[in-house]
């Protein structure tokens, strides 16, 4: 399937691993142009010298920038703006599910949790809405199920994707029909020096049996799988879906 997005501009915050990495691999062997955005900066440059060396000099450009900063958002918007002169979609990934497991935790470990998963998205939004407008483009938010349902995640970290997918849901309806507005809601996602890594170093067999019991297809999702429906949400494809939360969890979730 041509998915129409050759020479597509796209941003994906997060992206020097994991799904935001994989995310940006397949904009980019669709042909389209990324900027990659992490705070990270060696492992930044790492990601950048790797899909220029695979995808070309030119469709590639990364910055390192902390999206909870409102200021360096808007110094990366005119960046962008001075070097694409647009952005036709915006994936915002940046999350951390580590937490403690307090009913109620302190409020400096609220404040860390909810910036990194709740503010990153929403200072991302502000900042980038307008350029999407412009080109009636898309906005992307990488969730969890744990926003969906109650799964015995840590309370903080779920009250931040609860928070995020009602934002979406509202934003969509406000913005349309000019920029289409969705979300993913990942289930377990395995990848190398993940949170679902650092767990089964520790108890690979406790771990595995979890897996096993809770999600239908007894396996952990790939980076990959995310991002190949990522993709296909912000293509001219999917031009009739907004204002959706979509579960890529293999069967984890129950809720009608």
């Amino acid at each position: 399937m041509n998915l129409e997005i050759k020479d597509k501009i796209f941003l994906v915050t997060g992206s020097s691993r994991g799904i935001g990495k994989a995310i940006v691999e397949r904009l980019l062997f669709e042909g389209a142009k990324v900027a990659l955005v992490a705070r990270g900066e060696e492992s930044l440059n790492q990601a950048v010298n790797e899909f220029k060396n695979r995808f070309g000099e030119d469709c590639v450009e990364g910055w390192s920038v902390d999206c909870a900063d409102e200021k360096e958002l808007q110094n990366l918007q005119v960046s962008i703006e001075e070097k694409w002169k647009r952005l036709d979609g915006v994936i915002a990934n940046v999350g951390d599910g580590r937490s403690v497991p307090d009913a109620i935790p302190s409020a400096d470990q609220w404040s860390t949790v909810w910036r990194s998963n709740f503010d990153t998205a929403l200072n991302t939004s502000r900042a980038f809405l307008p350029m999407l407008k412009a080109t009636k483009g898309c906005l992307l938010f990488i969730s969890s199920i744990t926003g969906v349902e109650a799964i015995g995640a840590p309370i903080d970290y779920s009250t931040a994707k609860s928070a995020l997918n009602a934002f979406a849901k509202n934003l969509s309806r406000k913005v349309a029909p000019h920029v289409r507005v969705n979300v993913i809601a990942p289930g377990n996602i395995y990848f190398p020096e993940g949170s679902w890594d650092k767990k089964m170093k520790n108890d690979e067999k406790k771990i595995s049996e979890l897996i096993k019991n809770t999600v239908p297809i007894q396996r952990f999702g790939k980076p990959e799988e995310i991002a190949d429906t990522a993709v296909f949400l912000c293509s001219p494809r999917a031009s009739f879906i907004t204002g959706s939360v979509l579960r890529v969890d293999g069967g984890q979730t129950v809720s009608l």
